[in-house]
């Protein structure tokens, strides 16, 4: 039953309103000024509202700005009642958003036919918007599922074609082989004929291995030169050994790609399911190693996974013991990356990032000593203790005159883990006085995807102490929307990799938008990473991201020098129609 609102002082001509409709079967809501009109606007949500224009207090005209001015309210249809016929008052409510007039004394026939339209509007309207939605999230739902290069299954519809196969094996356990393949010397072919050849010949990899496998195989694309075959109904080893083959002998057939003519080979890594795990990652992680060690054998090859494979370096040996010692030692340092809000090209916040400032080595990338230090565990006291200094350092910027400044900090899925991750953080907001409001606390999905129910109890019980959450590197390949809409997310972050050229690859900026989308019609707010170009700034900006993260504001910098950054005020130069407000001290853009 639809709801129509009526706002109306005069009592008589109210209740005549009120019974007209209701004997038309519609529901029907009386209130007797503009006040108290907006408030049962915002309670009961009507589908339509009809408001008389001369009232004492809040007239009609103020009403109607109102509900234009909520969000919740401003799509609903408002049609004036008025005695006053002057083209001038018909243009006045017009311009404040109204759908209709309908000029005092009216007929029964005029108002049920001015309803009846607006209604019928409103629901075509909505029946748009419905199947644009559902064709939004058909279209996410398909590209999240796809790298968006080659068009292969990415790691989501890995995964959920490896769940398929498992639940086929009716508890019998038959041979799965899942091989990890990787182009031998492909950064060599990029460095040397261009990023837009290297990514042609992954296409055309793509399509060689595709057809060069049976029907029921899968083959993914991981990363970059890096693919996935998952060979079901495997019999013997000696069945993805010729595969194997196969599969190396069809890529050592020249490639004729731009007017030239090239030779490439692959090694891959052999795991078999069950044997060598019964998890698709763990599964993953293995193959990878094998194939590690086959292209350390110098290529070309197939390498089975073995528990002896020792493809450790004394290199990596060392770092992992240095790392025992790098926080007791002060070695670590955290920098921090400002993040910029989008309406005023201010300085809004900044993610903490740990690095690792080595005696011997000088500065080594956390793509080196992160992964180091989630198999020790070392993830945990080193998380901890960025978590502290972050909080710590942005308390003091607070009591600085930046006091609505916020802070990003990553959780680790060790530290996620914890039992009493709750007491911990607890301890930490006490000690450095910060206001939990201003902490973000950033996961990635993998992290959340093994667990769901408890992940969402832990979420909500961290949400319980103020602080908000985001997801961190959304859309690259482990969940879906439906795990999304599970969690109490505030804030999505949407990748660098959906960020990065996205002017250039039309899949990609697809992806984008459809992100955006959703994640506008869930209301959360939307930080975009690696921002690096004009061209990626005027695209997020003309999507209404809240956020940008990226080195065309600032790379990461200690806290000395971002410091600097605030006290200077420096401002991000928007596009066209993005309004940069501008005043004469800094800090009071961070008090807002």
């Amino acid at each position: 039953m639809k709801k129509i609102l009526v706002i109306e002082d005069e009592e008589f001509v109210r209740e005549n309103i009120l019974e007209l409709l209701e004997a038309e079967g519609w529901e029907a809501i009386g209130a007797e000024n503009g006040r108290i009109g907006i408030d049962l606007a915002k309670t009961l949500m009507p589908d339509l509202i009809v408001c008389d224009v001369m009232m004492p207090g809040l007239d009609g005209y103020g009403v109607l700005t109102q509900c234009r001015q909520d969000s919740t309210l401003a799509a609903i249809p408002f049609i004036f009642l008025t005695a006053k016929a002057a083209k001038s008052d018909f243009r006045q409510g017009m311009e404040l958003g109204a759908d209709d007039y309908l000029t005092k004394p009216f007929t029964r026939a005029e108002l049920l036919g001015a309803i009846a339209t607006r209604l019928k509007k409103q629901a075509a309207f909505r029946d748009l918007y419905n199947s644009e939605l559902q064709e939004a999230k058909e279209q996410l739902n398909h590209l999240m599922r796809h790298d968006s290069l080659t068009g292969l299954p990415n790691r989501l519809s890995l995964r959920e074609r490896f769940k398929q196969i498992q639940s086929q094996d009716n508890g019998k356990k038959k041979l799965v082989t899942v091989l990890c393949l990787g182009l031998d010397r492909f950064a060599q072919i990029n460095d040397d004929l261009g990023h837009v050849f290297g990514d042609s010949l992954l296409k055309a990899v793509a399509q060689r291995l595709t057809t060069g496998v049976r029907q029921q195989d899968t083959v993914a694309r991981l990363n970059s030169d890096q693919f996935t075959i998952i060979l079901p109904k495997t019999e013997h080893k000696k069945d993805a050994i010729a595969a194997c083959e196969r599969i190396l002998e069809n890529l050592s057939q020249s490639f004729q790609l731009g007017g030239h003519e090239i030779f490439i080979s692959a090694s891959i890594g052999i795991a078999m399911y069950p044997r060598d795990g019964v998890e698709i990652e763990h599964l993953l992680k293995r193959a990878n190693r094998a194939m590690l060690q086959a292209k350390q054998q110098g290529g070309n090859q197939y390498q089975f996974y073995s528990p002896v494979l020792n493809i450790h370096c004394s290199d990596r040996l060392a770092l992992q013991t240095s790392l025992h010692y790098a926080l007791e030692r002060e070695e670590l340092q955290v920098y921090y990356q400002p993040q910029v809000n989008l309406k005023t090209g201010h300085i809004c916040g900044a993610e903490a990032l740990v690095r690792w400032q080595h005696p011997e080595r000088g500065l080594i990338s956390p793509a080196k000593f992160i992964p180091i230090a989630e198999e020790t565990g070392l993830i945990v006291p080193i998380g901890e203790w960025v978590l502290q200094t972050a909080c710590q350092q942005t308390k003091i910027w607070h009591n600085a005159g930046f006091r609505s400044l916020q802070i990003a900090v990553n959780l680790s899925g060790r530290q996620f883990s914890q039992v009493d991750l709750r007491q911990k953080l607890v301890k930490i907001l006490n000690d450095t006085e910060l206001h939990p409001k201003y902490l973000k606390l950033e996961l990635t999905e993998s992290i959340l995807v093994q667990n769901t129910e408890v992940a969402i109890r832990k979420l909500n019980a961290l949400k319980a102490l103020g602080v908000e959450i985001a997801i961190d590197d959304f859309g690259t390949g482990y969940s879906s929307l439906s795990y999304l809409q599970q969690f109490p997310f505030d804030i999505l972050k949407i990748d660098q990799c959906f960020v990065q050229n996205i002017t250039a690859n039309s899949n990609t900026a697809a992806i984008t938008k459809a992100i955006i989308q959703m994640a506008k019609n869930m209301n959360l707010k939307l930080v975009a990473e690696g921002v690096e170009t004009e061209a990626e700034l005027d695209f997020i900006c003309e999507y209404q991201c809240d956020c940008l993260q990226g080195y065309l504001f600032s790379a990461p910098v200690l806290a000395k020098e971002f410091n600097k950054l605030l006290i200077s005020g420096k401002v991000l130069s928007l596009p066209m129609g993005n309004t940069v407000v501008l005043m004469s001290e800094p800090e009071k853009v961070l008090e807002r």
